[in-house]
């Protein structure tokens, strides 16, 4: 029997991508499943390059060990606006998180991001992700061999997305598709075809993560979305740290359901018999996510990644991607394991 082909959507969230590498080490340890194309978007970029690149060193181990260390160089960085000030300690992710976020020196670095522009910095002004995203292998990144990898940035001067791959991919590439505007002074990146440099902002903007790549005839039907942003909140936000939150997790879902909705007419008229089967992709939707916990979480998690958040993150991952392949390995390339009609339709 084949393997499961697939591709994978990798969302943004800061540090919450390592929720993503947890997941991403469940499916690269499945002999049965085979990733053919990535799209991601912030830290779904960087787990992306990260993944493609392993893959080409040492196959699935390779992706493993990559990932590895990828997430071993986010914890260590430290600036700040990432404030890495609290040690690992165990009562559990949530009260961490609200510790984090009602905290003195978070509390100040978040107003300062809100009332001292990046720019202000001058001269001093350095990138804090810039030495973890120096180290992928850009030979290996950009290749044509191994999974197809997209990843998303925003145009500051169109409100664009603009989707690089192959050898467009560099360094200012995936600092750009990361790019929180409050944080980070936008990356120029240059147009090969006119000579001329765009700015450009976090890709979740516009692609958390862009779907639309996956959709070439020559990758499988199946998208497995990785989702870190919760989706629905159950209580209503009332603090300003809570509402500022939501304002966030909204906006960056925005896109994707966007695409999901669009999945979902598509779906409808394949259905209906308004368009003929076969001119076009009858995408199938899965999804990895823990929404509990990241209702349980909060934005000083995404922004600060201590080792103990990424450790709960991780293992977080693993068993939402486990409990994933034990319900729906099977529905693979066969069918949406999302009712996207009653979801987004």
């Amino acid at each position: 029997m084949g393997k499961k082909r697939i591709n994978l959507a990798l969302q943004g969230g800061g540090a919450h991508g390592a929720f993503t590498w947890g997941a991403l080490e469940v499916l690269l340890d499945d002999p049965e499943i085979e990733i053919a194309g990535i799209s991601g978007t912030s830290a779904g970029a960087l787990n992306g390059a990260a993944l493609k690149s392993g893959m080409i060193q040492d196959g699935e181990a390779g992706a493993i060990a990559n990932l590895d260390a990828l997430w071993s160089r986010m914890g260590a960085v430290g600036d700040m606006r990432l404030i890495n000030w609290m040690t690992s300690f165990g009562p559990g992710p949530g009260p961490v998180a609200r510790a984090m976020e009602y905290s003195l020196p978070y509390s100040m670095a978040e107003t300062m991001s809100r009332m001292v522009s990046p720019y202000a910095y001058g001269p001093l002004y350095s990138n804090p992700l810039r030495s973890v995203v120096d180290a992928f292998n850009y030979k290996e990144v950009c290749s044509e061999i191994g999974p197809r990898l997209y990843i998303c940035a925003t145009n500051v001067r169109t409100g664009k997305a603009r989707v690089f791959t192959k050898q467009e991919i560099t360094t200012d590439v995936i600092l750009a598709s990361a790019c929180l505007p409050t944080m980070f002074q936008a990356v120029e990146i240059e147009d090969p075809e006119t000579g001329e440099c765009d700015a450009y902002w976090d890709g979740g903007y516009t692609g958390n993560p862009a779907l639309f790549p996956l959709f070439d005839r020559e990758l499988p039907d199946d998208v497995v979305i990785i989702n870190i942003n919760p989706l629905e909140r159950a209580e209503k936000p009332v603090t300003p740290q809570q509402i500022q939150s939501r304002i966030n997790e909204i906006s960056f879902n925005s896109s994707l359901l966007s695409e999901l909705r669009a999945i979902a007419f598509a779906h409808r008229l394949l259905e209906q018999g308004a368009i003929d089967k076969g001119s076009m992709k009858d995408v199938k939707v899965h999804m990895i996510a823990d929404d509990a916990l990241m209702n349980d979480l909060s934005v000083a998690t995404k922004s600060v990644p201590t080792p103990y958040i990424l450790a709960e993150l991780k293992a977080a991952g693993q068993k939402a991607a486990q409990d994933f392949l034990k319900s729906h390995k099977q529905a693979l390339n066969v069918e949406s394991t999302i009712n996207l009609r009653d979801t987004y339709g």
